[in-house]
């Protein structure tokens, strides 16, 4: 026992005291949080486009001013919007979390677009390619910065409807584009339903209706009105699923590089000397474990910290979902189970391995096993007792995912208990069967294959 806790020692030092190790595990919260603050900054920047709107001819009068109205139409809506939002986050998270949520939503729904005066030179030119042109050299840099245009819209009215033809300093910018298209959709609209005699009011006030829906279900708390705390326990358990994948790659990862490391530098050779296979491969299980659980508690200190900080009661409400519907403990019952089978599996596996392209020959096929769990984790969102869910929810190398998304949608007590002890029957058979590679594979040099680690897991030569 004590060489065990001594290989396990020497495995987690080995990282821990790297700046490399610590650099990567405050790399997750990191890009987590700038995932969610990179829309918000590529709104912010966004400059304020400056449109011209010309009429062409006198068919196309009234287009410029439905083009107005229609984009503060747009906006007043998205004002809308972003009350809606705030009221949900301040129902769900409290006063400072709305506070939060209509700064944020400030900022995005800032203006992008500026209706500017035509130019005198440019309302005076005739049509056609002499008023081309000096749209051109407006949207250009021959003019001064301050004269200088984004956009340059003409408006006209054929016999069947609007058209336009939009000039753009830039060939890949379609926000005007996507304003002048709507915009007149929206005029072409009302006209045909004024020539068919219904009055232009009645399709405004019809625009304008939003309709109230109120989510209801016996199951909600309130034997009701569904409420983001209803909501919650899934979403909490979806987060517990990819965490957990996250978890068991990273530390099955980097039992496969260690193993491989050492095996190509002759050192587990040297290592085997002093303790026996099973000993060398539970240390390092177990090592790689506590890098495991110390990559845990760091995120689960950050993002506890976050949530206490800008939105209490959402922490407090995560908490009772963890502690009181016990998912806490789902959750760590199935990260055990699904540590033990990946990081015995890739721990034979780099037995085996001298180099990265090695262990690519057996490693490929299991990251295409692990794909699966990500795809089905986001059915068990809503539908957790789909049949395709429920039934890969019983595959010992799905069921740590699946079955930690849907705890909080409370399945039958024989699934989990099933499913549980199916895991950790799969991975006290997979801690036998690896051992037996990894014994076979430290030391000898035979040329890796599936036939050959078949062999090794089987005890054959």
């Amino acid at each position: 026992m004590n060489r065990i806790l001594l290989i396990a020692q020497r495995e987690f030092m080995a990282y821990a005291r790297t700046v490399g190790f610590w650099l990567s595990l405050l790399a997750f919260p990191m890009f987590a949080v700038l995932g969610g603050a990179l829309p918000i900054l590529m709104q912010t920047s966004q400059p304020v486009r400056q449109v011209v709107l010309i009429e062409e001819g006198p068919a196309a009068s009234g287009l410029a001013a439905a083009v107005r109205d229609s984009f503060a139409r747009d906006r007043e809506r998205r004002l809308e919007n972003r009350r809606e939002a705030q009221e949900a986050a301040e129902k769900a998270a409290g006063s400072a979390g709305g506070t939060a949520a209509s700064e944020a939503l400030n900022r995005i729904s800032g203006p992008t677009m500026q209706f500017v005066d035509v130019p005198s030179d440019l309302a005076t030119t005739p049509s056609g390619e002499p008023r081309e042109a000096l749209a051109r050299r407006y949207l250009g840099d021959e003019v001064p910065e301050a004269q200088q245009l984004d956009a340059v819209v003409f408006l006209t009215r054929g016999e069947e409807a609007p058209s336009a033809r939009v000039w753009t300093r830039r060939a890949t910018d379609d926000a005007v584009e996507d304003v002048v298209r709507a915009a007149l959709r929206d005029a072409h609209r009302r006209d045909v339903f004024q020539t068919a005699g219904i009055d232009p009011t009645v399709v405004s006030e019809m625009e304008k209706f939003r309709p109230e829906i109120t989510a209801l279900s016996p199951q909600s708390a309130s034997g009701g009105e569904v409420s983001f705390r209803d909501r919650l326990p899934g979403i909490v358990g979806l987060a517990s699923g990819f965490l957990l994948w996250s978890l068991v790659i990273t530390g099955a990862s980097i039992l496969l590089n260690s193993v491989m490391e050492e095996k190509s530098n002759k050192i587990l050779e040297v290592l085997l000397s002093s303790a026996s296979s099973t000993e060398m491969m539970t240390g390092k299980v177990l090592g790689v474990a506590m890098l495991t659980g110390t990559v845990m508690l760091v995120w689960g200190g950050i993002g506890a910290f976050g949530l206490l900080t800008t939105f209490p009661q959402t922490a407090v409400d995560i908490g009772s979902v963890l502690l009181d519907g016990g998912l806490i403990f789902y959750f760590l019952a199935y990260a055990v189970g699904g540590y033990l089978m990946y990081a015995v599996l890739f721990a034979a596996i780099g037995a085996f391995c001298e180099t990265p392209r090695d262990a690519q020959t057996l490693m490929g096929p299991i990251m295409m096993i692990l794909v699966v769990p990500i795809l089905v984790m986001q059915m068990a969102l809503q539908t957790p007792d789909a049949a395709i869910v429920r039934i890969l929810s019983w595959v010992p190398f799905f069921t740590p995912f699946l079955m930690s998304a849907r705890a909080p949608s409370e399945p039958p007590m024989f699934e989990i208990i099933g499913t549980m002890v199916g895991m950790f029957a799969f991975a006290l058979l997979m801690i036998w069967l690896a051992g037996r590679a990894f014994r076979a594979g430290a030391l000898s040099d035979v040329k890796l294959s599936w036939k050959s680690f078949a062999s090794a897991m089987l005890g054959r030569s």
